[in-house]
């Protein structure tokens, strides 16, 4: 039985889809389509076998896509040989792949408590929160409006933002929660 960490040792029959293995000869070298056929043969019992090795099929997916464009660049610049046994060779550069990231931790995705930033939408999302916000608020009386903007978008304490208005910090705090009612309902309509 053959540990996790290694690729199983070449079949000891011939393959059909290589050459012998000849460097000097320009037939040694694969085509992207030679390639692409061989691999993709290969590539069920391929991601099998990373599976196998991660446990996580997101994880065998990314370094199944690694090997692919790794191997798939030598093809398209003919410096890719045949080889004799390309279900190994193609193991073992995969595998090498997974030892690098083990290596590299720097390179693995880290878990995080930090919410990923906001994906770029052209300002879109911003310009229909600033409408919506300000739809909201012209529904509200003068004073509401007033109280609900300095408190919470200007973050201010009752007590300033009554000084601002000229108002008692308990009239501030009803306008705000008279203008915070109108508006949850509103947006539940």
């Amino acid at each position: 039985m053959h540990s996790h960490g290694t690729c199983p040792p070449p079949p000891r029959e011939a393959d059909n889809r290589t050459a012998p293995d000849s460097r000097t000869s320009p037939d040694s070298r694969m085509t992207p389509g030679d390639f692409d056929a061989s691999f993709t043969a290969d590539m069920p019992r391929l991601r099998r076998r990373l599976l196998a090795l991660t446990g996580n099929p997101h994880d065998a997916d990314d370094l199944l896509q690694e090997t692919y464009l790794r191997l798939s660049r030598r093809a398209r610049s003919q410096s890719l040989t045949r080889q004799q046994h390309p279900y190994a060779y193609t193991c073992a550069v995969a595998l090498n792949l997974l030892r690098d990231s083990w290596q590299h931790p720097s390179r693995r995705e880290r878990t995080t408590d930090q919410l990923p930033e906001a994906g770029w939408d052209g300002g879109l999302a911003s310009y229909e929160a600033s409408a919506t916000a300000l739809a909201l608020l012209g529904m509200l009386s003068e004073k509401e409006a007033a109280a609900v903007i300095l408190v919470d978008l200007e973050g201010l304490t009752h007590d300033t933002a009554g000084e601002r208005l000229g108002a008692h910090r308990g009239t501030v705090q009803r306008n705000r929660l008279r203008g915070l009612a109108k508006m949850r309902a509103a947006l539940h309509h």
